[in-house]
């Protein structure tokens, strides 16, 4: 069986059907791994969730912000923005399923020594503390009282982790960390307005993979979220954003032997319209 992970698609539908046929993925032996942010943005995210919901157990996904979004939207505790492309999905006869299964999806997927998941993880956390606390916004996004959760999740504070922190002020710190976050302090304090090149980080601030001693660093983290950073492939670190959505390509990596593939994005689009 070989294991393919995939950055974020943003309902590039063409690009990933393309993907599927580089790859060759066969769907009964192999298995998808993707980055989450399924949809919007691109031209077609209601095929991308038909798609992938479609393929059943043989495609793994975490969820992304954009997907998050969605939720909230369809749930009527968000607002559609100006540059966001959900009205097909909201309008379609299958929505109440696809929510329901994208509801379902994980926060953050571990096998092995490999680490799924959209955005990073807070210095301070191990792989296996970061699985609790993912499963408790698991919990709550598959439960009756969700759309109280999707309405509090938002908001930028408190801006880090801390034990005693409880209630909706603890799942917004997980969520943001897993799907928002790119960069932290020594101390773990997050920051969400920066979105640009690894190089331009703030002063105080550093990408969450390149903090000293951070305690996940005995893994492999599969990420994606960061545009900017583009393509990274180190022993502990793989970062899978590579702009399909603003005319970069869609990347995927095959885990046994960290072979590459790449996909040219069809549609030309600015970093600025979609951010």
């Amino acid at each position: 069986m070989a294991i393919y992970a995939v950055g974020d698609i943003q309902g590039c539908y063409h690009e990933l059907e393309q993907m599927l046929q580089l790859i060759q993925f066969d769907k009964k032996n192999d298995q998808l791994w993707l980055v989450g942010d399924l949809v919007n943005r691109g031209a077609d995210s209601l095929s991308v969730l038909r798609l992938v919901k479609s393929m059943g157990d043989s495609a793994i996904t975490v969820l992304g912000n954009h997907d998050l979004h969605l939720l909230a939207v369809a749930a009527g505790v968000a607002e559609l923005h100006h540059s966001d492309t959900l009205d097909e999905i909201l309008a379609a006869p299958d929505r109440d399923e696809l929510l329901n299964w994208l509801r379902h999806q994980r926060m953050l997927h571990v096998q092995g020594n490999y680490v799924l998941l959209h955005a990073g993880l807070l210095p301070e956390w191990s792989v296996q503390q970061a699985q609790q606390l993912a499963h408790e916004v698991e919990q709550v996004l598959r439960g009756a009282d969700y759309i109280t959760f999707l309405e509090k999740m938002y908001g930028n504070t408190p801006h880090q982790w801390g034990a005693s922190l409880k209630g909706y002020s603890r799942l917004r710190v997980i969520t943001n960390a897993l799907t928002r976050m790119r960069i932290c302090t020594l101390q773990g304090e997050m920051q969400f307005k920066f979105k640009g090149e690894s190089d331009d980080v703030p002063e105080g601030y550093l990408p969450w993979f390149d903090v000293p001693q951070r305690a996940s660093a005995d893994s492999i983290v599969i990420f994606g979220h960061w545009s900017a950073l583009s393509l990274i492939v180190k022993p502990n670190v793989i970062a899978l954003d590579t702009g399909c959505l603003w005319g970069g390509q869609l990347t995927a990596i095959r885990l046994d032997d960290r072979k590459l593939f790449q996909v040219k994005c069809t549609k030309q689009t600015t970093k600025k319209e979609w951010q």
